[in-house]
């Protein structure tokens, strides 16, 4: 599985946003494989830390290394070919770059991606991503 940026977030500081079924699911990839998490993600936590929309309570640069650092989770690399995908993406999606750089990395690996972002998951629903709803 590869998780969304606010999924990782919710994941790791225990927000009841993450509903049990993913939450299960994710416990269960952490011990079978691993969650993957997209090399854009701590560029997202640290863009919206920088703007004030998301608070940590510690330096970012600590929180990233500790999650990227913990069992279970492995960072997928941008690799050129996701990279490339993410703009040759079938289907409609909103321009947002980090959003379009976990999508092309989920389609990469194969692997469904836990989301809450309606835009994401109307995505999967229209066949172009394996989605799994983070708030069930």
């Amino acid at each position: 599985m590869i998780v969304d940026t606010h999924v990782l977030v919710w994941l790791l500081a225990g927000d009841r946003r993450l509903g049990p079924k993913a939450r299960q699911a994710l416990e269960d990839a952490a011990q079978h494989g691993g969650i993957g998490v997209s090399a854009i993600t701590p560029w997202e936590i640290a863009m919206l830390v920088q703007k004030g929309r998301l608070a940590l309570g510690r330096d970012v640069g600590a929180w990233i290394a500790e999650a990227m650092g913990l069992s279970g989770i492995a960072l997928i690399p941008l690799e050129p070919a996701i990279a490339v995908d993410s703009v040759r993406l079938p289907g409609t999606l909103h321009a947002d770059p980090a959003d379009r750089f976990i999508v092309a990395s989920a389609r990469a690996r194969g692997v469904p991606l836990v989301t809450a972002d309606r835009a994401l998951l109307a995505y999967g629903a229209d066949g172009h991503v394996s989605v799994v709803d983070a708030s069930i």
